[in-house]
């Protein structure tokens, strides 16, 4: 087992999702529930008639030029706020305004509904190719396998990365660029060690602060959203292509998929700061 020195493992960033697919935010402070952090994947597009979450895997890459703020700070136990969205022409959108899903639907070519509960059997795409080269045809998978029912997780409630690991990712490929917007992950454990430690948290207990804790249950497989263009960041192949060739972990039903970081459960509640130690049993 790997020993870690607390006094060097810290909360680097902290990540939230508003809406599923779209760019995510910083904060330096956020409170967790059972449900991950609060507001994280609160809302997602909908289309019912496939009864798929609007993917940028698959047909709406775009989304992760759209920005989004919560009007107001979630509070636990109280429905989700609105959010406003940014759109990448600068206009901006409400979630909670009448026509918000024709315009939304209109922007990205497909019928889609702005929800915060997932219906039951909600599945997210993955299309040939997009998991490293890992799979010859398109494949369908239900979302949230690891967390709460009505979420829009892909798979768990927290997702967890190492600074080390991103930074190893970087020497081997200096020409991409394998910024923390790539991996959305909720947060960037900053620490000093082995390339892909993460490997070894598996079904670990982690403590952050003197108040969460979270048990590690996966690995968090790797697709083609990793090479996407967003913001000022290229699309970037090589990005995927360098993980599927360090780092390809077997994920039980999923297969040998290439992997960074990790999936976790929340044992413990409460509010996560950054600059937290970090802690392992």
């Amino acid at each position: 087992m790997n020993t870690i020195n607390p006094e060097r493992a810290v909360v680097d960033s902290i990540w939230r999702y508003p809406v599923k697919s779209m760019a995510g935010e910083e904060l330096a402070a956020c409170r967790l529930t059972e449900r991950g952090l609060l507001g994280d994947r609160a809302y997602a597009l909908v289309e019912k008639a496939s009864n798929r979450a609007a993917s940028v895997r698959t047909w709406a890459a775009s989304l992760l030029n759209y920005h989004v703020r919560f009007v107001s700070e979630p509070q636990a136990g109280a429905p989700a706020p609105p959010v406003r969205i940014t759109l990448p022409s600068g206009e901006t959108l409400t979630s909670d305004q009448p026509d918000i899903d024709e315009r939304l639907s209109a922007l990205l070519g497909r019928t889609l509904t702005v929800m915060t509960t997932a219906p039951e059997g909600l599945k997210v795409e993955f299309p040939r190719g997009s998991l490293g080269g890992a799979h010859e045809k398109d494949t369908e998978m239900p979302l949230a396998g690891g967390a709460l029912a009505g979420t829009f997780f892909d798979y768990g409630t927290v997702h967890l990365v190492a600074s080390s690991t991103l930074e190893h990712l970087q020497s081997a490929y200096p020409q991409g660029r394998f910024d923390v917007r790539r991996f959305r992950p909720n947060l960037v454990i900053g620490l000093d060690d082995e390339p892909f430690i993460e490997n070894s948290w598996k079904r670990r207990t982690v403590t952050l602060g003197d108040q969460v804790v979270l048990r590690v249950s996966i690995p968090c497989p790797r697709c083609v959203n990793t090479t996407l263009a967003q913001a000022d960041l290229p699309l970037d192949a090589g990005i995927l292509r360098t993980i599927a060739q360090l780092n390809r972990l077997d994920v039980g039903d999923f297969g040998k998929l290439p992997c960074v970081g990790v999936y976790a459960d929340v044992v413990k509640a409460g509010v996560i700061r950054r600059d937290d130690i970090v802690r392992w049993s």
